[in-house]
């Protein structure tokens, strides 16, 4: 069967990435390479976990500027590729980009403030989120991240736990979510209530670093206490 860039659309919708990858893939070798099939094969090899491939066609589509759409949705995802992958400056370069462009949203500060965070730009990464969490009241992600920040800051703990605690009730199968509450209940010196979710936690993520090595400070601590 000939490969076709509506099939290819249809499987990767489908969540079907592979089989999309190998249609498009296909088409690329033919003569029909455009932008929008660079596109898809940029958002299927994210999906896949090949970044740095990736990337390569990613930057294709935001430099070509073929649409308003399939451009943000790229910087979009550059965005993502780049902080997942410690890449923290360029990262803040693609959602600054979108900012300046005009197209504010709360997913955008939202990400934003996770890579003001991660390279230590408290201020700014709080900034962020509340722009975030003002423009959507309902955005987990920035009433998580947030809540996470001005526990681990101390700067606001009483806020810090209501934020992430209703994170955790609109969310509860989010293992994140568990973490953060888990660490503010700590940070609060409710070592019980920090295990509790910390074991939650892990439940839904085994293994996770962070999570590991956030319960084995709690236990310590639990340890220490006991001891005097």
């Amino acid at each position: 069967m000939k490969a076709s860039l509506e099939r290819g659309i249809k499987l990767y919708h489908a969540k079907k990435y592979e089989q999309a990858l190998k249609e498009f893939k296909d088409l690329e070798e033919g003569e029909n390479l455009n932008i929008e099939l660079i596109y898809y094969i940029g958002l299927c090899l994210t999906q896949l976990g090949d970044y740095d491939e990736a990337l390569l066609y990613l930057e294709q589509v935001v430099q070509s500027q073929f649409s308003f759409l399939h451009t943000f949705q790229s910087r979009m995802v550059l965005g993502f590729i780049y902080s997942v992958t410690g890449r923290y400056k360029l990262a803040e370069y693609e959602f600054k980009t979108l900012i300046n462009s005009g197209l504010e949203s709360s997913q955008i500060y939202s990400a934003l403030g996770y890579v003001f965070y991660s390279q230590k730009k408290v201020e700014d990464a709080i900034d962020s989120l509340e722009k975030a969490f003002e423009m959507e009241p309902e955005n987990t992600n920035a009433m998580n991240s947030l809540g996470f920040i001005l526990a681990e800051e101390e700067i606001d703990l009483e806020r810090a736990v209501k934020l992430c605690r209703e994170a955790v009730k609109r969310k509860p199968g989010n293992a994140a979510y568990h973490d953060s509450l888990g660490w503010v209940y700590f940070k609060r010196g409710k070592i019980q209530d920090a295990r509790l979710h910390l074991r939650k936690a892990l439940d839904l993520a085994p293994g996770n670093r962070e999570i590991v090595e956030h319960m084995r400070i709690v236990m310590e601590r639990e340890k220490k206490g006991k001891n005097f």
